[in-house]
């Protein structure tokens, strides 16, 4: 089993200086490896609480992983309380059913098990349990004023890093936008990553998930808030899960790649929580909205016209993840590594059979497809505020455009 170690290709120095500034708090316990999920009901009994609320969803209970996390905690003397109603990409309508359910439990403590969805939700959760109103009022950052019930990721896919991060991402229920609300008091007390439990993920979702990581890894190592401490994980993330990937697809079982692709998600979640996202995740949003496009699948296609569009600006930060994945040679520079990259990573999402451009992933004709709406919603997305290329509408239209039939 892999574990973590110092990134092979030091971040330069030369990428920071005085005026860089950060505030760095590692706020999540991080418990990893092969048999870790057994030890839930002990480290729930750790941190207090004895009634816990369990927040999955009906696929998970499918698993059995539910029943195990149910024996684990009740095997620690707790009271287990599931809500297993979560869906994918939650919304404000699935929160509302969750605190709903766990006001009847009277509970201390909450675990999420499950993909990013799962977590999201038992966060979202959290902060209506603990400082009331809806959740529309902790859109943005810092807005809960009252302490938050710990709580225990146990993630069961390899994407998100939700476990890694103090916010939520929940879609308004009316307009389908994703509002990312967060709070230092709403990070996890402890996060078990077991890389037995991703092994059951479908194929499909396998690959989105990854998919996802990935983004997050390049996205955040190149954001107009990254630091050096933000860049040692996501450059970190990057050269795991590149390096897994192919392995992953190709040997479904093999434990060994499935620890880098988890250790490697939490990284880059861990990377998003010190440096944010860019325009990639920005553009990816009103594609789900509008389309009911997987988010994986989104910022996928996306990102390599987002790669291209900073191309100019980071070009050397593009050459960095080149060396990190071990894709150079004599020829990288930092004029073609942008290209090169994206080239790459467009291989990637042809490797596990996913559409590389948007005319492929909807059931729409391209010249119905709004690229202004698009690109209006695109726009008043927090996350495209942090790329390191200014976007404005007339960029997103750009980066739709291309995207539509795979163009760079």
């Amino acid at each position: 089993m892999t574990s973590f170690v110092q990134p092979a290709y030091p971040v330069p120095a030369d990428h920071f200086s005085a005026a860089t500034t950060f505030d760095f708090n590692q706020r999540t316990r991080v418990v990893f490896g092969c048999g870790t999920f057994s030890q839930l009901g002990r480290l729930a009994h750790e941190i207090g609480g004895r009634r816990v609320l369990v927040v999955t969803d009906q696929g998970l209970r499918k698993t059995g992983y539910c029943d195990l996390a149910q024996d684990h905690l009740s095997a620690a003397g707790l009271e287990v309380s599931v809500f297993d109603q979560v869906q994918e990409n939650p919304t404000t309508d699935h929160v509302d059913r969750c605190v709903a359910f766990a006001k009847t439990a009277n509970i201390g403590l909450i675990v999420g098990l499950g993909g990013g969805s799962s977590i999201d939700c038992a966060k979202g959760a959290n902060f209506l349990l603990t400082n009331g109103g809806r959740i529309q009022d902790y859109k943005g950052f810092g807005k809960a004023h009252l302490p938050m019930l710990p709580m225990i990721a146990v993630p069961t896919t390899s994407g998100t890093g939700s476990e890694a991060q103090s916010f939520a991402v929940i879609a308004d229920a009316e307009t389908h936008m994703k509002m990312a609300c967060g709070d230092p008091k709403a990070a996890c007390r402890i996060a078990i990553l077991d890389p037995e439990l991703t092994v059951t993920m479908p194929a499909a979702i396998a690959a989105a998930t990854a998919i996802d990581a990935m983004t997050h890894a390049i996205e955040s190592y190149v954001t107009t808030k990254r630091n050096p401490i933000s860049q040692m994980f996501a450059r970190q993330a990057w050269e795991l899960l590149s390096s897994a990937f192919p392995v992953m697809l190709r040997e479904p079982e093999n434990l060994d790649a499935r620890g880098k692709m988890q250790l490697g998600a939490f990284l880059a979640g861990a990377a998003i929580e010190n440096s944010m996202l860019g325009a990639a995740h920005a553009a990816a949003n009103p594609l789900t909205a509008q389309f009911g496009m997987k988010h994986g699948i989104a910022v996928g296609l996306m990102l390599p016209h987002v790669i291209q569009w900073n191309a100019a600006i980071v070009g050397d930060l593009y050459r960095d993840l080149m060396i990190a994945a071990k894709w150079d040679d004599a020829q990288t520079h930092r004029e073609s590594a942008p290209k090169r990259l994206a080239e790459g990573f467009t291989e990637f999402l042809r490797l596990a059979d996913m559409p590389v451009s948007v005319s492929q992933a909807i059931d729409v004709a391209a010249d119905e497809v709004a690229l202004d709406r698009l690109a209006s919603e695109a726009v008043q997305q927090w996350t495209g505020t942090f790329n390191p290329r200014k976007m404005d509408v007339a960029g997103f239209v750009q980066l739709y455009r291309n995207a539509l039939f795979g163009k760079r």
